[in-house]
């Protein structure tokens, strides 16, 4: 797997050249006026780039560590840990932590907050992007999550091996209600069902947009995540084909999504492929849709809508 990239600071990063009198509160400020706008302009701050939200009440930093319920022999990965909000509250029942951080002014920040104190031997930081970072063993796994990369962070933390114990993670609101949605939610979905099959998944607490800094347009929400241990049997790519499929209309009944306009012929060319690796003749006297709905109709699911299908309705 490539290790985490550390590109040096570049002008990519650099905020625009206000003139002087936009600094001293003329017409080129927007969004606001007083010691916001100032804030607004701390370059630190201009975290646009990268998605970042930085965490600014620590109630809520102090409420995201106790639901960890850290020990001290604990080694914590921390996905994005910006100006060190989180991560100094993580520093004081952990034994150690592992900061993974895109923006290196972010890591300077928190080298510096951690300098010359006991706690500094307690943190590494990788400067990189999370996805392509090679990640080292953890028990947990606590992250004020960019937002732009929820969805891969959720399914590399999953795949990560040896499973760790579990995650609290910070997500918009919508996101995260899709994670712990059920059947027959407004938002079980494709997300919700590839999730659950390796993890149990809880809604911990509500985050006001309020919190952060920069506020985002948003809500957001805390989840904990617990990978199923052992996991179950099934290939994830296979599973995720399936629910590809029937969620894309998830109000649909089975029948009618696999018989949309180029699944099938996918779905044919596929098992066309599977039978040549395993030596099997592929003639047959009936038809391939004849053979997906003789199979939809003997498990009971023809005319079953996948918005309603749980884990083992999908299995089967």
């Amino acid at each position: 797997m490539p290790r985490a990239t550390t590109d040096r600071f570049n002008r990519s990063h650099e905020p625009a050249i206000k003139s002087a009198s936009s600094r001293n509160g003329g017409s080129g400020v927007t969004g606001g006026s007083g010691s916001g706008d100032s804030r607004a302009q701390n370059p630190l701050f201009n975290t646009e780039r990268f998605g970042q939200h930085i965490l600014k009440n620590p109630a809520v930093s102090q409420a995201i560590v106790d639901k960890a319920n850290l020990r001290p022999t604990d080694k914590v990965l921390e996905v994005g840990p910006g100006t060190g909000n989180l991560t100094v509250r993580i520093l004081e029942k952990a034994k150690g932590v592992t900061a993974v951080e895109m923006d290196p002014r972010m890591a300077a920040e928190l080298t510096k907050r951690v300098q010359g104190k006991p706690e500094q031997h307690k943190l590494d930081i990788i400067i990189g992007d999370f996805v392509k970072a090679e990640l080292p063993y953890f028990d947990v796994c606590i992250s004020n999550t960019p937002y732009q990369i929820s969805s891969p962070l959720v399914f590399r933390l999953l795949s990560h091996r040896p499973i760790f114990r579990c995650a609290i993670l910070m997500f918009q609101r919508e996101f995260a209600l899709r994670l712990v949605a059920r059947p027959g939610d407004v938002f079980w979905s494709r997300l919700s069902a590839n999730v659950q099959l390796y993890a149990k998944v809880d809604h911990v607490m509500k985050v006001s947009k309020n919190s952060f800094r920069p506020p985002p347009q948003v809500e957001s929400s805390v989840v904990r995540i617990v990978p199923i241990d052992p996991p179950p049997p099934v290939k994830f790519e296979e599973f995720d084909g399936l629910t590809r499929v029937l969620f894309s209309r998830r109000n649909k009944c089975c029948h009618a999504n696999f018989g949309a306009r180029g699944v099938l012929e996918m779905m044919e060319a596929n098992w066309k492929t599977w039978c040549a690796q395993k030596q099997k003749p592929i003639e047959s006297p009936v038809t391939f849709k004849t053979k997906v709905d003789s199979i939809l109709t003997g498990t009971g699911f023809f005319d079953m809508r996948p918005a309603k299908m749980d884990i083992d309705d999908l299995l089967k």
